[in-house]
C-alpha cells in the first residue's frame, strides 16, 4: 500500500478519535463485540434510533444478508 504523509497523518488523526471514543463511551466497543461475536448472521435484523436533544425521533431497520456480513468481517480484519 502506498501512503503519502497526507494519508498517514489522517490514519494517525483518525486512531487518535477512536481512542478518544472508546475513553468517551466504554461499555460501546464491548456491546459491539458482543454483537459481532453472537448475533451477526444471515437474517438478523438491525433496528437503529436516534433521538435528537430536541427530541426529534429517527429509526430505521435493515435485514443483513451474506454480502453485508462479508463487509464488516473484511472491515473488522481492517482494524
Amino acid at each position: 500500500m502506498n501512503m503519502n504523509l497526507n494519508q498517514l497523518a489522517l490514519l494517525q488523526k483518525a486512531k487518535v478519535a477512536l481512542e478518544k471514543f472508546h475513553s468517551n463511551h466504554p461499555k460501546f466497543p464491548a456491546f459491539l463485540d458482543a454483537v459481532h461475536k453472537n448475533a451477526l448472521q444471515d437474517g438478523t435484523i438491525i433496528e437503529i434510533t436516534v433521538t435528537t436533544p430536541d427530541g426529534k425521533h429517527y429509526e430505521s431497520n435493515l435485514k443483513l444478508k451474506q454480502e453485508d456480513l462479508d463487509l464488516l468481517e473484511m472491515f473488522h480484519h481492517m482494524k
